[in-house]
């Protein structure tokens, strides 16, 4: 069945997002900071686009959202032009943006106290998955609301599953970041011994890639590494954004992180070459300088 439904940024991810919803048949309503942008998606996918999230919200059963980080999501959602100022009592928000855990238990209160529903779920597919359909979504909240929600979700995403309640999806998106901290790091490490060891790292990685150190890191971004194209997607700025919600939450609950940490104080690294809009697995990038400098 068709829905009046909002969608919240409309930036890498939340455009072609979007884009599926509209695509299903529901009744999209947009907004984004930049006008120009909200309009180019109406232009493409039909709908709306609203001048405000308050505005954007007060006729949908279901807002989404993906904006930047935990002071995007609260602008969008509080406050006078907020989208809970004009919800419809019932209404679910859903919240995709990476964000700390504590703010999505803080806006889960909130709308609660106000009649709404408001579930965290934040991706997990870069904006290749996102173009594609197929997210990987980790979701904390009620399960009335969750429910919901599901099949709308199932728009664009090929996993979803809630995870307990409110804040546990973000918990379980730091769990997917320490993951791929790890394995992007060891992937940039084993490139650069190949090539000091004098080896071809394309046909290296030909051969391991079939056994048992295989990885999607290695299936997608070993060959752009070697090449030393950065530009497919998740970018080193938000990467360190969402290791910092990690490194924070780690301290709160006492869980010992010290290759996570290290894999971060890298990415600085990164940073301070010229790297912030770099994606993630220019890790490689800093190894390569200290080896010309051996």
């Amino acid at each position: 069945m068709s829905c009046n439904v909002s969608f919240l940024g409309l930036g890498v991810m939340g455009y072609p997002m979007a884009g599926h919803l509209a695509r299903a048949g529901h009744a999209v309503t947009v907004y984004n900071r930049s006008p120009a942008r909200a309009q180019q998606w109406v232009d493409e996918f039909g709908g709306g686009a609203a001048s405000s999230p308050a505005k954007a919200a007060e006729s949908a059963e279901l807002v989404f959202c993906c904006v930047g980080n935990d002071a995007d999501l609260r602008a969008v959602t509080l406050g006078d032009q907020g989208a809970f100022a004009r919800m419809r009592p019932g209404a679910v928000f859903i919240d995709h943006t990476t964000t700390s855990a504590e703010v999505a238990r803080e806006l889960h209160a909130e709308a609660q106290r106000r009649g709404l529903s408001f579930i965290d779920a934040p991706v997990s597919g870069g904006q290749a998955g996102a173009e594609k359909g197929q997210l990987t979504v980790m979701i904390g909240g009620d399960e009335d609301a969750v429910t919901r929600a599901a099949p709308l979700i199932g728009c664009y995403a090929r996993m979803q599953a809630r995870l307990g309640e409110a804040g546990a999806g973000q918990l379980a998106k730091m769990v997917n970041q320490i993951c791929i901290a790890g394995l992007v790091q060891a992937l940039a490490e084993a490139l650069n011994f190949a090539d000091r060891a004098g080896l071809d790292a394309q046909a290296v990685i030909d051969v391991i890639s079939k056994g048992a150190a295989q990885s999607w890191q290695m299936d997608n971004r070993a060959g752009t590494m070697i090449e030393g194209r950065f530009d497919f997607g998740f970018a080193v700025d938000w990467m360190r954004k969402d290791l910092g919600y990690v490194l924070s939450e780690a301290r709160r609950n006492g869980a010992h992180l010290p290759v996570t940490a290290l894999v971060d104080q890298f990415y600085s690294e990164v940073q301070a070459l010229g790297g912030s809009r770099w994606d993630t697995s220019s890790l490689i990038v800093p190894l390569r300088k200290m080896a010309k400098r051996v």
